[in-house]
């Protein structure tokens, strides 16, 4: 029977795009496979910040950063914590990752037209010893474009293969199933769906219109995790991060559903670390959605308090950008869903960005007039558009309408005006001098000694019930999915495995499917910047090594 193709890639997203680009650069033959339609091409990567993990960049050398390899394979191993078994191909590509990052990752780039923002951010900032979580140095690189000036290139290179006649796209058809002829995985089965003019994002038919049946040497998976289903997130939630929330919002669409996990492993391929996964503590209701319980995470400053849904306020070193899962873990033990960040006018305004493409015009647009705009304003727009139409913010002139705002959001009242405004009083307090025992006081202060903190990061240190630097601000912050830190297990040639460790023949996975490689390369934590590189890397690694052993 003969082949439809040389190698069938399943999923359109970035990781999808990168290794049917590398394909088409070895004049191979390939068939696009995602249930979504064309206008969703590029995945969940179109919607993002665009922030990529770079070591030892010419932007870090700009802003007086001093990183190495070391460093960064230090603060990589110190984050994953890796400690099982089945750890041994997600630490080797661990290692190969931090080489990419260090090495020729932002060359490649560049040389596809990919620029970044001068600024480079300071995400996952840890707050334990050495050698323990976090970014030791700012790492995060902002795509100037954000997401859809990263996957741009990728697009171009699949569209230019489709021209060539060397890309078949084949949007709406949806994956059912895998078969094998002599051993070796070659087929791929599914369905057809109707056709759907719905925007980027926005959920699409599912009506069947017909079946397919495609062939190849080679399949390659890259379809994403299983962030969209709820249930399903809950099902594989890890023990150690306590109950699983009854309550979250949705960074992904529903299409992110994890079924071909499922039908990979059914066919023979081995999922691992499918308890470890990457949810955000500072989602918000989206006032503007554009799928079903649409959440925005906020990407915050050091300064605003953090409060428990009682109005205690969390331990060290978890202030707001240091550690988002040792923050979940905290969160799941008090026995509710939400918390509370408690700020001030100063604050949002030099602190708050919100994470996604289409909340960020100026970068999204490159356009360096409205980047200054940003700067200068007293609240960006699109936080101001929160402020005034979010149903998770509370915005008074004194503490005790905020309180009482703040316990109208909930089912219950549950802050207590005076033990608020104690623990707000106390921390005021810890400003007036140079000197403190307040650690996150030191933590502002020890931001602004870097220079982009200082420029449009990190607020001046001031007192919050300043009535000079109001109006005061609660934000009620909901748990928002997010990523899959587990998945197929391959080895650095991106090929599945199966239980006995043999590769799964003719089976290759990349991104979010692969846990961005080896089947968790970020072991129990990220640290940023890491989920659209490691779709990058594990998508080219894919494409190459696909490429090359076709002959």
């Amino acid at each position: 029977m003969a082949y439809d193709a040389d190698v069938i890639v399943i999923g359109a997203g970035l990781a999808g795009l990168t290794a049917t680009a590398e394909l088409v650069d070895a004049g191979r033959k390939v068939i696009l496979l995602d249930q979504e339609p064309e206008q969703s091409m590029g995945g969940q990567a179109f919607w993002s910040f665009g922030g990529l993990f770079l070591v030892d960049s010419p932007e870090q050398r700009r802003l007086r950063i001093k990183d190495s390899h070391a460093l960064a394979l230090q603060d990589w191993m110190g984050t994953a914590a890796f400690d099982r078994p089945e750890d041994h191909w997600p630490r080797a590509w661990a290692e190969a990752y931090v080489d990419f990052a260090a090495g020729e990752k932002r060359a490649w780039l560049h040389r596809q037209g990919v620029r970044f923002f001068p600024v480079v951010g300071w995400a996952e900032r840890g707050g334990y010893d050495a050698t323990g979580h976090g970014n030791s140095v700012p790492r995060f690189h902002i795509t100037w474009g954000t997401g859809p000036g990263l996957i741009a290139p990728f697009v171009r290179r699949v569209r230019a293969g489709a021209a060539r006649g060397l890309v078949q796209l084949r949007f709406r058809h949806r994956v059912t199933g895998l078969a094998r002829s002599a051993g070796t995985v070659d087929t791929v089965t599914g369905e057809v769906l109707e056709p759907s003019d719905v925007q980027r994002g926005q959920a699409s038919s599912r009506t069947v219109t017909g079946a397919f049946e495609f062939r190849a040497q080679t399949v390659i998976v890259t379809s994403g995790g299983i962030g969209g289903d709820h249930d399903l997130v809950r099902a594989n939630w890890p023990k150690r991060l306590g109950a699983p929330p009854q309550r979250m919002v949705s960074g992904v669409p529903a299409h992110v559903d994890g079924k071909m996990l499922g039908i990979v492993e059914e066919s023979g391929g081995r999922l691992i670390n499918r308890d470890r996964m990457w949810h955000y503590t500072e989602g918000l209701h989206n006032w503007d959605p554009v799928w079903e319980n649409h959440g925005i995470r906020i990407l915050p400053g050091p300064s605003s308090l953090w409060f428990d849904a009682r109005g205690r306020r969390l331990p060290v070193p978890l202030f707001p950008g240091f550690d988002t899962l040792g923050t979940l873990e905290h969160i799941m033990k008090t026995g509710y869903d939400h918390t509370w960040f408690v700020l001030d006018r100063k604050i949002i305004g030099r602190e708050f960005a919100l994470s996604g493409s289409e909340q960020n015009p100026d970068l999204t647009g490159k356009s360096v007039r409205d980047v200054i705009g940003r700067a200068r304003a007293d609240v960006p727009g699109p936080v101001r558009a929160f402020m005034d139409h979010g149903v998770d913010f509370v915005v008074e002139k004194d503490l005790g309408a905020l309180v009482r705002g703040m316990n109208a959001l909930t089912a219950e009242p549950l802050i207590d005006e005076a033990e608020l405004r104690r623990e707000i009083v106390a921390r005021d307090r810890e400003v007036l001098n140079p000197f403190t025992k307040d650690l996150q006081v030191t933590a502002i202060r020890g931001a602004r000694r870097f220079l982009g903190d200082r420029l449009i990061r990190t607020a001046a240190p001031h007192r919050i019930l300043d009535p000079g630097a109001g109006p005061l601000i609660a934000v009620r912050l909901n748990i928002l999915t997010r990523k899959t830190l587990g998945g197929l297990e391959t080895d650095l040639s991106s090929r599945v495995l199966t239980e006995g460790g043999d590769p799964l023949a003719g089976v290759y996975a990349a991104g979010e499917a692969a846990g961005f490689g080896g089947g968790g390369v970020h072991g129990y934590r990220s640290l940023e910047g890491t989920f659209l590189g490691g779709c990058l890397f594990s998508g080219r690694t894919a494409g190459r090594a696909a490429a090359k052993a076709l002959g």
